[in-house]
């Protein structure tokens, strides 16, 4: 009798694990075919999606990055101030409005990255507030009249600055015309050799303004769930090479759960007039040839929000 008990236990558990491996295969198949189902699915999404592109019209969006970090230190007495706090929050918005038409166009855009820091020593007083870190605001808006699908006749207007510290000091307005080419819908590559950089400046700060020529390349694109955004704007001044200057933005966001995600955001920027400026905070000598015009940079990662 206990040996037909066990026999019967074998074979059940002999059963179950067959059933088990079946129904482990079986399921395994039926993934992929949601998977094979998805694929397909999002294809079409991405036909449909191109073709709404295609359609004339205003084209709006927006997405931005927010990060932050805070820490506290008490009776901490491997740091030279045992009892401090520091914070770091940083911001960007990146949007655009474009109206898309058979025989003009008309782009804008806008972006800014603020960012705030502060490392309070509770030993100092004064030291308890916030700081500047990052501050960057540009906006464009680029007219086209087309000659073909793909070239236009076009005008760019391009202004950039700080918002916080030093509002339009410097403020850097470069107006010019020129061809616009098209090449896709996510590039756009402005071409303009008639352009005049004004520059806006107060008090005893040393700024030029001067006629040059204007490039500007614009790739925004989306990918499934990736959002991408890269604008490089160049200056060649036509008076002096030391008037010249070049930015270089960067944007990424990825949505992990309807708008939200992760963000990153990187610039690059290359001014000698802005060194120069800054040279002379500390040393009322210095000039093109003596200051050392090393290339700025920021970026600034966190959770990410699309509009």
């Amino acid at each position: 009798m206990k040996k037909t008990k066990f026999l019967s236990a074998l074979i059940f558990l002999g059963f179950s694990i067959i059933s088990f491996g079946q129904t482990a295969d079986e399921l395994k198949k039926e993934l992929s075919s949601k998977k094979d189902s998805i694929a397909k699915l999002q294809s079409k999404a991405d036909a449909i999606q191109k073709q709404i592109n295609a359609l004339h019209g205003w084209r709006k969006g927006a997405f931005g990055t927010i990060g932050a970090s805070f820490s506290g230190f008490n009776n901490w007495y491997s740091r030279n101030a045992p009892n401090a706090s520091a914070g770091n929050i940083g911001i960007t918005v990146n949007g655009f409005a474009n109206l898309i038409e058979d025989k003009f166009f008309w782009r804008n855009s806008g972006g800014i990255n603020l960012g705030w820091v502060k490392l309070d020593d509770k030993a100092i007083v004064g030291d308890e507030d916030f700081e500047t870190a990052t501050d960057v605001f540009t906006i464009t808006s680029l007219y086209g009249r087309r000659l073909d699908k793909k070239w236009a006749v076009s005008a760019l207007a391009e202004y950039r600055t700080t918002l916080i510290d030093n509002f339009n000091n410097p403020g850097f307005l470069d107006f010019g015309v020129g061809f616009t080419w098209t090449p896709t819908e996510r590039l756009v590559v402005v071409i303009h050799p008639g352009n005049y950089n004004f520059v806006f400046s107060k008090g005893n700060a040393d700024f030029e303004s001067s006629p040059g020529a204007k490039l500007v390349a614009d790739y925004t694109a989306t990918y499934h769930k990736l959002n991408v955004k890269s604008n490089l704007s160049v200056f060649t001044s036509y008076n002096d090479s030391n008037l010249s200057n070049w930015n270089w933005t960067n944007s990424f966001s990825y949505n992990l759960w309807k708008s939200l995600g992760l963000g990153f955001e990187f610039g690059l920027r290359n001014n000698k007039q802005e060194a120069l400026n800054n040279a002379l905070i500390t040393d009322t000598t210095a000039t093109f040839g003596t200051i050392d015009n090393k290339i700025q940079n920021y970026w600034l990662f966190g959770v990410s929000y699309a509009f």
